[in-house]
């Protein structure tokens, strides 16, 4: 009989053996042990930060619920990290449908938490349920003290998988939430936890939450060190933090505050005589290091704020001048600050929000209020705009330096010096205020065009440049900046609470290296 012929695989079929048994299901915590990046963005310096980000975060959730007002942070001799706060405490009960403790299911399982539905939240920073659960799964060890109801109830936790079921351990007098935590040397390249660091995002969080109060410890041998963040002040003593030693145009912040349609609006905008741009903009709590739409509606408004305010004032008039958006942001410091019920965030690191009614609910809010705080206080606008003519005078003379007044350059060149005499001048006969050669906006004028003339002049503007238009500042740019250390490669936005070179992305818009 002649022999059968085998049967044809997948192979011959020119599947190459991909078949349903190839899919492999990740249940558990599994998938974040295998694609830790995806959910805290690395596994060197930036998320083995990112871990103690998410736990402190759920305790300040807590805060902007109401319910706590403390919140303590440890780094221990062992590079372990401890977080405590006296908010409610996580649920002990058991879940109805998982059939386990409240407490155990958020740490154990993805997407599981309680700020979904808006009840028990109705503002805060955790959206996707995967926060402590991915701590709890790139950690060697974790434990979980929760006190509540009189009692204190303990769990025990290695590489996500639970070791001690919930129990009681003692009673508790008070309520809150203790978290003990060591990141696993298996995941991170990195596993040296930097007190600058951290101690960075806790003050930035005291900043944002003038209620809260904010322990720093380190235990670690050689760098013991303690700190308290506490600033009644919010938002208004964070631009001054961010200024430093910087020279003010205005003795104190402009400041906003306004609910519109579901979101809170909060900022604090002071300009400084330097020429580096400072914006730092967080939702929520979260530092948006990207921006997103309030950040675009900031910009529209102050733009179009200002522009309007100078037409309507003389200083400027429609057919001769219109400043840039960054015309008006130099020397700006701003930190805005908005809370909304539904944030929609690109990624878990949350970098940028894509909310777009919130665009223009910033954009209205920021208008009226610097509208109305121009108004009440003239001679502050008069300074900022002549400011912001200097910087557009001072962008097209270097334009003419590389081009040669040619074509458009020369003609914005003067539309830019009539629009600086105008600002510097004004119509004398009916707003004699407008003139102040002498004033601060003046001198800011004479003093930046003179520095320009004085090198166009001596045609050193063009050797100083350099071929590729870049190299050093005209004059003196302040040296202080704040650079995120877990920002993205690539990003060019900045934390304001270290210090680097602020000016950098500064310079990149306007030729200057």
């Amino acid at each position: 009989m002649p022999k059968k012929k085998p049967a044809a695989t997948s192979k011959d079929k020119g599947n190459g053996g991909y078949q349903a048994d190839s899919i492999q299901v990740l249940k558990g915590l599994e998938a974040v042990r295998r694609r830790p990046a995806m959910y805290i963005g690395s596994v060197s310096a930036r998320g083995l930060h990112h871990l103690v980000y998410e736990v402190v975060d759920n305790s300040v959730d807590e805060a902007l619920a109401g319910f706590a007002t403390t919140i303590a942070v440890t780094i221990h001799a062992d590079n372990a990290v401890t977080v405590v706060d006296n908010g409610r405490g996580i649920p002990v009960d058991i879940h109805k449908t998982e059939k386990k403790p409240g407490v155990e299911v958020a740490l154990t399982v993805l997407h599981a938490g309680g700020k979904f539905d808006k009840s028990s939240y109705k503002v805060s920073g955790g959206l996707h349920g995967v926060g402590v659960s991915v701590v709890n799964a790139l950690s060697e060890k974790l434990e979980v003290w929760v006190d509540r109801d009189g009692k204190r109830h303990h769990m025990a936790f290695e590489r996500g998988d639970t070791k001690k079921k919930l129990e009681i351990v003692g009673k508790a007098k008070g309520t809150g939430t203790t978290v003990w935590f060591k990141p696993d040397t298996e995941i991170f390249t990195e596993t040296r936890f930097d007190y600058a660091t951290i101690a960075n995002r806790l003050r930035e969080l005291a900043f944002l939450n003038k209620a809260l109060t904010i322990t720093l410890k380190d235990e670690r041998k050689g760098s013991t060190k303690e700190e308290t963040f506490y600033y009644k002040g919010g938002l208004a003593e964070f631009v001054k933090w961010v200024i430093g030693n910087r020279r003010p145009l205005h003795p104190k912040p402009i400041t906003f505050e306004a609910t519109r349609e579901d979101a809170e609006v909060e900022g604090a905008v002071q300009y400084d005589d330097q020429y580096s741009e400072n914006t730092f903009t967080f939702v929520n709590n979260i530092n948006t290091h990207e921006g997103g739409t309030h950040l675009t509606g900031f910009k529209s408004a102050l733009t179009r704020t200002i522009n309007e305010w100078a037409k309507q004032d003389g200083i400027l008039k429609k057919e001769e001048f219109t400043l840039s958006g960054d015309d008006v942001r130099e020397g700006l410091n701003c930190v805005l600050h908005v809370k909304v019920k539904a944030p929609q965030f690109e990624g878990q690191t949350k970098t940028k929000l894509g909310n777009s009614e919130v665009e223009g609910v910033v954009r209205t809010v920021v208008n009226d209020a610097l509208g109305a705080f121009f108004d009440k206080n003239p001679s502050v606008a008069r300074s900022i705009i002549a400011k912001a003519v200097s910087a557009a005078r001072a962008r097209d003379l270097r334009r003419a330096g590389r081009y040669g007044h040619v074509g458009r350059d020369r003609e914005r060149g003067s539309r830019a010096r009539g629009g600086a005499q105008s600002a510097r001048a004004g119509p004398q006969e009916e707003r004699p205020r407008c003139r102040h050669p002498a004033g601060q906006a003046g001198r800011l004028l004479a003093d930046r065009s003179q520095a320009v003339r004085d090198l166009f002049g001596r045609g050193r503007l063009r050797r100083r440049l350099g071929e590729n238009g870049t190299g050093p500042e005209l004059s003196g740019d302040s040296a202080a900046a704040r650079q995120d250390p877990q920002r993205p490669e690539g990003a060019n936005r900045q934390d304001p609470l270290e210090r680097g070179d602020p000016d950098d992305d500064h310079r990149d818009r306007h030729g200057r290296g």
